[in-house]
């Protein structure tokens, strides 16, 4: 079996969360708040104050948005008891030669239920998959997500740039049913857009319904 490498919840909230999120339990449970209501969730009072402690001085613009996101994320994942679904070369590579669904885009409906399955993350191998999540910026590698499923639609935060040498990361938050009948007019489905890609045996998310699509073939399966 794979071993996982340490997780973006490792990295970031390792030493933060044992003290922390246990009182964020307290009080979504004192409030009466479903933990996966985000609009309940950043009402709650230690939950902003945590928010908070985490926003750098300088402050965050646009991008508040996408720390709320990672903090209701990392506390869905640590409350389902932190399950990490670790993605080998050798399923990476089952999973890009998957056929598209035949189908139309189902559609865009919001769950009517709780999420079916405790939220995990999932990690790919590393600098395998890379995409450009900022337009105008340089493509980044794609660590994994955090994915919670519900009925016929899958919710997911997308960790790019993961890096030592980096203080932060890119968050994409996606949700949808899975889309069928995807194609590329220029090659098929998560074939490498890099330079150099075909030989260093890299692939590329060409956009959002890509990653969307490579979180439907990975599957519910724990």
């Amino acid at each position: 079996m794979t071993a996982a490498r340490p997780t973006p919840f490792a990295l970031l909230f390792g030493a933060l969360a044992p003290e922390r999120f246990p009182l964020l339990r307290s009080a979504l449970a004192a409030a009466g708040c479903r933990p996966e209501d985000r609009d309940g969730f950043i009402l709650v009072r230690e939950v902003v104050e945590l928010l908070r402690e985490l926003r750098p001085d300088e402050g965050m613009g646009e991008a508040v948005q996408a720390l709320v996101a990672l903090v209701h994320y990392a506390y869905l994942f640590w409350s389902s008891g932190e399950p990490v679904r670790v993605i080998s070369e050798a399923e990476l590579a089952q999973l890009v030669e998957q056929p598209a669904l035949p189908t139309s885009r189902l559609p865009d409906q919001p769950p009517a239920r709780a999420p079916d399955v405790p939220t995990r993350y999932v990690q790919l191998p590393a600098l395998r998959v890379w995409a450009t999540p900022v337009a105008g910026q340089p493509a980044e590698p794609l660590d994994g997500w955090f994915e919670t499923r519900a009925g016929d639609r899958v919710s997911l935060l997308a960790l790019f740039g993961l890096s030592p040498t980096r203080e932060g990361l890119t968050a994409v938050e996606l949700a949808g049913p899975r889309a069928g009948a995807l194609e590329r007019r220029d090659g098929k489905l998560f074939a490498p857009l890099l330079a150099g890609g075909d030989a260093a045996g890299l692939l590329s998310l060409a956009g959002e319904e890509e990653l969307l699509e490579l979180a439907w073939r990975v599957g519910a399966d724990r």
